[in-house]
């Protein structure tokens, strides 16, 4: 005979089929268990779902084990290894619109700012080769009329890609040692960079690693904290730039 579903429900009828004090099993009583014959002496697998176990009650303390008799508490700062590490001066202090206030209290304005080997420099690579600084009429790209600076331009190609000019590069051209990382900041957002400029950096052996410039300027006060000024440089866009037209 064929095994019978028999219901896990029953439990008298299942305890005596499991004792061998009954050889009729009736069909409607089980489901989830298998009788594998009625006439021989029954043998039962269950298939059905185990029945649900009560959870235990909440621990009434958050103690595991025996009372401690210490009475020091963890210092988490005597945990921070660059905690006595002096931050270096050309780390990030503030990034504004226009331009960044450094830890050692210099300010740049009206452009970007480049840092390698512990020293800062003024960077503005949305100036063209062959272009100065100043008005329109001077060659650069602020107003003719009134004759006031303006940090407009263009650093993107017609993909939306951050394209600089090579020129913009010469200082980390002519650093030796060079930095093992220049870190990008591309501005208030993170824009991707052209194949271009990212061959040129990677032809100087410099690795590259590009982000918006708030995160740009903090990673770069972490690391430069942590290897060192002459191992990461950071090239950082003012977060207030504007892509001119």
């Amino acid at each position: 005979m064929p095994g019978r579903l028999v219901d896990s429900a029953c439990r008298t009828c299942l305890h005596q089929a499991l004792s061998r004090r009954t050889a009729t099993i009736r069909p409607h009583s089980f489901r989830g268990h298998l009788i594998q014959s009625a006439q021989t002496p029954p043998q039962a697998r269950c298939f059905g779902a185990a029945p649900s176990l009560r959870s235990p009650a909440a621990p009434k303390s958050k103690d595991r084990g025996p009372p401690s008799k210490e009475d020091t508490q963890t210092d988490f700062n005597a945990m921070n290894v660059l905690g006595n590490t002096p931050a270096p001066t050309t780390g990030v202090d503030a990034c504004m619109d226009d331009g960044f206030a450094l830890n050692s209290g210099l300010r740049v304005t009206g452009a970007g700012v480049m840092l390698i080997g512990g020293e800062a420099f003024k960077w503005r690579p949305w100036i063209s080769e062959g272009r100065k600084e100043g008005t329109i009429g001077a060659g650069a790209t602020g107003n003719d009329e009134k004759g006031v600076k303006s940090p407009g331009g263009k650093i993107q190609n017609a993909k939306g890609q951050l394209d600089v000019d090579k020129h913009a590069w010469g200082i980390l051209d002519l650093a030796w040692p060079k930095p093992d990382l220049l870190i990008l900041g591309t501005g208030r957002s993170i824009v991707p960079l052209s194949p271009e400029t990212r061959s040129h950096i990677n032809s100087l052996g410099v690795r590259l690693e590009v982000q918006d410039t708030r995160n740009a300027a903090a990673q770069f006060n972490m690391l430069a904290t942590e290897r060192g000024v002459q191992q990461v440089a950071a090239a950082l866009v003012p977060i207030g730039w504007r892509e001119g037209k």
